[in-house]
Parts: C-alpha cells; structure tokens; sequence
C-alpha cells in the first residue's frame, strides 16, 4: 500500500514575522548582501563568545559563559572554526589562530577520543587549514602543499586513531585512547557511519604525505561494510567490528549511517574512484526501492524492507545535498521542500518528526543547530538558482537570532537535556515546541551551519571558484595547481581541494625508484642489444629491491592486490580529469556511460 503523508493544517504556525530581506509583493527573493552581513556578525557572536569565556576548552557553555572537554581536549572550537575565518575573509586571525594551534594542541594526552569525532573536526580541520594557508597569507614553508606545521598535527591526529583499525574485519572501534591505543574492554559495536567515514580526510592524507596506510584502512574499512550488505542491498546501524556481525538492523539515511553514504559520493569525486560511485548508485537503488515513500525516507529492517521507523531525523536532511553532487535535482528539490515544511512548522528542525503524525518524537524534540538542511540549500541553489532556497536561509537566520541567541553566544539544544529557565547567559535549543534552552554550544555550529548559511549568500566567495582563477605551486616533485575550484567538502564542512592530492608523490622513495627502475631498464637494453645471442631469460625480470619501500619484491605483489593501479601522470604537470568524471558547476557529475 502506497505511503501517504497527512499533516493536520492545525499544526502549521508562522513562527517567523515579516523582515527586512523577505520576498515583497514582487516574489523578490531575500537580499544575499543583508543577510551575509547577519551571518557574519551570528559568527563572531560566537566565535568572540568562546574566546572570552571558553577557549581553550573545547566547546562554550553559553548558559553559563564558561567552557568544557567535550570530543578530547584539543580547543575544538577553534580547529572547527577556522577555516570558517577565511571564507568570511578574515585573514589576520586565521594566521593568528594557526600560532595558538601550534603552540597549545598537544595530541600526547590520556583522553578517550571518538574516532569518527576526531576525524572529521580534527583531521578534516587541520587538513583543510593546512590547504588554505597560503591563500590566508602564511608563510609556509618549502615545500608546502607537501609539508607545513598543520600537516604534521593533522598527520599527528590521524597516527592515534590507527590503533582502532586493528581488528579482524578492518572495521575500527568507536573510541580509541590517544595514549595507550584502544581499551581493554572497548565495545565492539560501531555504528556504520563511525567505520566509513575516513576515505575523504586519510586519503588526502596519504597524498600529501606518502604514507598510504591511511588511505588503505579506509578503503578497507569502506570495502567490509560493502560485503556486509543485506540480499536486499541495504547496511544497518551498528555491527560488532569483531565479528562482523550487525547488531542494530535498521536501515536509512540518517544518524548512524548518514555519512557513509555521503563519503562515498566524496570520495568518489575527490579521488576519481568509479567503483565508490557504483557502490553508491547500487545503495541508492535500494534506497530507493524500500525506504523512500512520497519523497521521504524512512527507517526499515535492513533484511525484510519492512517499515521499522516512520520518523524523518534532521540528520537527513543532508540527502538533497547528496543527491545534487550525483546531478539528481528533482528528486532532491522535492525532498527538500518536504523538510522545508518541517522547519516552517517548528523554526528549526527537530531531531526526530513523526512523519504520519506530523508531529516531533517526545524527547526527540530539539535542534541543536544542525546544518544539513542549510547545507543542502547551499549545494541546491548553487545547481538551481530557486529563490526557495535563499528563503531558507533567511528563515535559518531569523529563527536562530530570534530563538538561540544569548549573552555569551547561540544555544544548542541537548536532545535529553533539562528545562533551562535562564535565557540571559545562553544555551541550546532544548525543545523547539516551546523554545527551551539548553547550555551547549557544538563547535559544528562556527564550522558547518553558520559557513554554509554564509556560502549560501555568498555567490562569488572564493569557494565558488569555476576555475577562471588559480594558484601555480612549485613543489619539489614539480609544478602543481590549487585554488581553481571544485572543493570537497568533508562532513564537518571543512573543504579539501582535490587538486592538492596531485601535488605529492605518494612516496619520495617511489621517485627514487622510478629512477632506479629507468637506469636499469636502459641497462638491459643495452646489454640484451650486445649479446642478445649469448643470452637466454630465465625467467621474468623483477625490479630492483629496496629495502622496506613500495616497490620491494616481497610486497609489490601484495601492494597491487591490496589496492587498484593509479593513472600514472608526468611530474610536471596537473593531471587533467576525463570530462565524464568532472563535477559540473551546477552540482552534477557526469558519469562514463561506456
């Protein structure tokens, strides 16, 4: 029986008064100039918030106007936040900010980390920093992008959650000790998202750095949650990373599961991957098939297709975003505006919405201002142009000043928090029914909503680059190009240039090699050409060894199963993509239909 979706008009409320900015009489979309200044000044709101009161604790407490550890103990704000800083063109902090992350972030410290946390905030933060500097006016050093300080602390990061891959399945586990590797009696039980989200930030790791061991645990990783697919073609939850075993078994879109699907699309595009994409396209299928009703997604049982959840979770909201990069607009247009309803019910998005009731989930209530749908306004207007889109914006914007704004910042909301009767010193949004507040403010809010809130209105930011402007770099492995445009965005929206993976050689010993492998080549000729009557093979020829490298005899066999043969490309140049596998200025990726 088809799904139909009936929400009593009773429930619909204008939260929202007429502004300055909103659509006239006219349709006149809002102005992008007006509210690009608002989103500047919510982000020093905060940021300046934090600063005074927080920092250099991870996160602010805005109801309190102090600071707490929330994800390690690494000033996480400021990670999170200060590529946000030079987008909004701030480039005089940004470099100050760099100073205080080298001289304050010590990675050498006995915390329990997420895995899955210090990735995305800490990993992709630095990372994507690292790439930016230049354009901020650091001086970096010889040879950058291959090299710098936010490199080696990113490379740092990434080296203490490896200890988490080390299982039988090459799936990680949740937490991991930065001191000590994982605990003793750590859970097995991962959810999937905390296992295939790795390939964006550890495969720009491996190229920048060459060292491939972190691109190949995520492949890994992503590869052993591909062959735990259901019959049917759909991944659960959780799964017990020892075993194999899936312990939670719905199946969707949303939290638990949502950016495995969208670092497939990433990492696809980021790395020019054909066989990421086709896992994502046969998900998308399934899908498609057994979640998607009226252009809603809901939860079912990964093996039966059977409805488990009728709710739609914030989380997803980021689909539509998602479906745009694959050139799918019109489905993504019409899953947008279902969850556009949702927010124009309530002033935000509650963590979980009774789909057939209309209605939030009881204490599911809360929006601790998430960006995914701000994030799918973005990437659908960048591919569309639809006024609708900046119309989202400007509700976003009013509804967060009018509802989350306090003293000391912008007040999340903690999904089982407590009622919060002082509204003066800040806190986050607890119930969006009644607009309770709640005494946290996530470091995503500075790196993703407010960042995409702003691109949304910022058409000729330079993350919008079609590639009519560049920066040549020389780097010791030869010339390279940055900066033209095409930005992938990690989870946690700090952007990755994905020119700057073709900055690299994957190993400088894989260049000594190459040059090894050349004279010996000419050797042989020669000396096939003088006797090749005297001579007989015995046998095939190897490449020489070099102890403990790539190219080694001993694991060159092992090295090309482990992983498929990258296009080889001259060192002087900037490797040009097949125009099939480009992503298209309005958010399309023309896939090879050979």
């Amino acid at each position: 029986m088809p799904f139909r979706l009936l929400i009593p008009l009773g429930l619909l409320c204008a939260l929202l008064p007429q502004h300055h900015g909103a659509p006239g009489p006219d349709g006149s979309a809002p102005d992008p100039a007006h509210y690009r200044e608002r989103v500047k000044a919510m982000f020093y709101h905060a940021y300046d918030s934090y600063l005074e009161n927080a920092f250099p604790f991870d996160e602010l407490r805005p109801l309190t106007c102090d600071g707490h550890d929330t994800w390690g103990s690494f000033s996480l704000t400021l990670i999170d936040a200060l590529d946000t800083l030079l987008i909004l063109g701030n480039v005089s902090e940004f470099q100050r900010v760099v100073e205080v992350l080298q001289d304050s972030v010590d990675f050498d410290i006995d915390v329990n980390a997420s895995v899955f946390e210090t990735n995305i905030r800490v990993v992709g933060g630095l990372l994507s920093a690292h790439l930016l500097s230049k354009k901020a006016g650091v001086e970096v050093e010889a040879g950058w992008p291959c090299s710098g300080p936010l490199l080696r602390m990113a490379e740092e990061a990434a080296r203490k959650l490896l200890p988490a891959f080390q299982t039988p399945t090459g799936m990680p586990y949740g937490t991991v000790n930065l001191l000590h590797g994982v605990n003793p009696g750590e859970t097995p039980v991962t959810c999937t998202a905390g296992i295939g989200t790795f390939i964006v930030e550890f495969a720009t790791l491996s190229s920048l750095t060459g060292d491939p061991v972190f691109e190949d645990v995520a492949r890994v990783a992503l590869m052993r949650l591909w062959e735990s697919r259901s019959d049917i073609g759909l991944v659960g939850n959780h799964i017990d990373v020892l075993t194999g075993k899936w312990v939670a078994q719905d199946a969707g879109i949303g939290a638990g599961v949502d950016s495995y699907f969208e670092y497939l699309v990433k990492g696809a595009i980021l790395l020019q991957d054909k066989k990421l994409m086709a896992m994502f396209l046969e998900y998308n299928k399934a899908i498609r098939n057994y979640t998607r009703f009226d252009d809603w997604y809901l939860w079912v049982q990964m093996y039966k297709g059977t409805v488990s959840m009728p709710v739609f979770q914030s989380l997803e909201a980021y689909w539509p975003g998602l479906q745009s990069l694959i050139g799918d607009i019109d489905n993504a247009m019409r899953t947008f505006l279902n969850y556009y309803t949702v927010w124009k019910q309530f002033g935000g998005l509650p963590e979980f919405y009774n789909i057939p009731q209309g209605y939030t989930v009881e204490k599911r209530e809360g929006y601790p201002l998430r960006p995914e749908l701000i994030e799918s306004a973005m990437y659908l207007y960048r591919a569309t142009g639809d006024p609708t889109l900046l119309e989202l914006g400007r509700d976003a914007v009013e509804s967060i000043e009018k509802i989350s704004k306090v003293e000391c910042g912008f007040a999340t909301k903690d999904r089982f928090g407590c009622f919060v009767k002082n509204r003066l010193k800040g806190s986050k949004i607890k119930d969006l029914r009644d607009h309770k507040l709640d005494n946290r403010m996530e470091s995503f809010f500075l790196a993703e909503t407010v960042k995409y809130l702003y691109l949304l209105f910022d058409p000729t930011n330079f993350i919008h680059n079609n590639g009519s402007t560049f920066d040549a770099v020389i780097t010791p492995y030869g010339e390279c190009i940055l900066g033209a445009g095409g930005y992938i965005f990690n989870t946690e929206a700090h952007p990755i240039d994905p020119a700057a993976l073709h900055c690299c050689q994957r190993l400088k010993e894989e260049q000594w090699e190459v040059e090894d492998l050349m004279r010996e080549f000419y050797s042989l000729k020669r000396s096939r050409s003088k006797f090749q009557k005297n001579t007989v093979s015995s046998g095939p020829w190897e490449p020489p060894a070099r102890p403990g490298t790539l190219f080694s005899p001993e694991n060159h066999d092992q090295a090309r199963e482990r992983k498929p043969a990258k296009q080889k490309v001259p060192l002087l140049s900037c490797p040009s993509q097949p125009f099939t596998s480009k992503l298209a200025l309005l958010g399309q990726v023309f896939l090879d239909s050979s």
